[in-house]
Formats: C-alpha cells, structure tokens, sequence
C-alpha cells in the first residue's frame, strides 16, 4: 500500500476554521464524513457575469442567528450540482472554490453554496475536503484549539 500523498492530520468532529479568500478568519465548522461535499452558508446568493464567465456574489454570516460581521464576496461559479441534503430533499446549488485553513494547513476545497440558517454549524466540511489528509476522530471536538474568547463570545446563539 502507498503512503497517501499528504500528511495525515488528525481533526475533532468541529473545529474552528478560517476563509481567507472570503475576509472570514473564524468560523465553526462540522467536519461530517458521511457528507461528500462541503457547503456554507450564504444568504443572499446573487448570480451575474463577469467577463463573459459566471460569478456570484453572497454573504457569508459567520456567527449562528446573527448577521454581525457579515462578510460580502465574489467568487467565480465553479460548478454547479445536484446535491441531496441529510433530510433528502435535492437542490441544485452553486459551487466555488476557496480556501480553507484547518488546523494550520490551508487547503483548497470546492464549497456549495446554500442556506444553513436551521442548521448547527454555518459550514460542513465534507469528506471530498477532508481527504486531502485529514482524519476525523468522533470523540474529540476543537483538536486544533478555540477561536479567541471574543470570537466564541460572538456566536452563541441568543
């Protein structure tokens, strides 16, 4: 057997992560293996050209039911799919790319773009992400420590 072309990284099952690319440098995130995709949080999502190619613009909310530091980006379409959610209900959703840094390591993951707002965590990073050489243990949460006490403080929920 091979020896995978990464270094393998251990994660807990949340972790607080960064989107350089889009101006976010703490968010929590759910690392879920039975997902194939990553997705975010984005509301609202404004599709519009931009040299010829399709872009979209949105706004990445950070903290959970709370609009505070909303981030606005452009990213280029990337792809666009089907994607069927844990309740099974499928909804064509827009892809991008961007950066994420989890853990120290900056890798660069293909996220859909979609509305989270019932969901616990604003973005889920799914296994296609998390084969770039990271291992999720179940039993441990914030591997790579906790965003600074004014950053936590900030998305608790009301």
């Amino acid at each position: 057997m091979s020896e995978p072309p990464y270094p393998t990284t251990i994660a807990g099952w949340r972790e607080w992560i960064a989107l350089p690319g889009l101006g976010v440098p703490w968010l929590k995130a759910k690392l879920d293996t039975g997902a194939r995709s990553s997705s975010l949080h984005a509301s609202p999502i404004e599709e519009f050209e931009r040299d010829g190619e399709p872009w979209v613009r949105f706004g990445v909310q950070p903290w959970q039911a709370s609009e505070a530091d909303t981030r606005l980006a452009e990213c280029r379409v990337h792809d666009r799919r089907s994607v069927r959610s844990s309740s099974g209900h499928a909804e064509e959703r827009i892809v991008i790319l961007t950066d994420v840094v989890l853990l120290g390591r900056t890798i660069l993951v293909e996220v859909t773009l979609t509305n989270r707002d019932e969901m616990g965590f604003r973005m889920l990073i799914g296994r296609e992400a998390l084969r770039q050489g990271f291992v999720v243990d179940s039993r441990r949460s914030y591997v790579g420590g906790r965003a600074p006490r004014p950053a936590r403080r900030r998305n608790r929920t009301p």
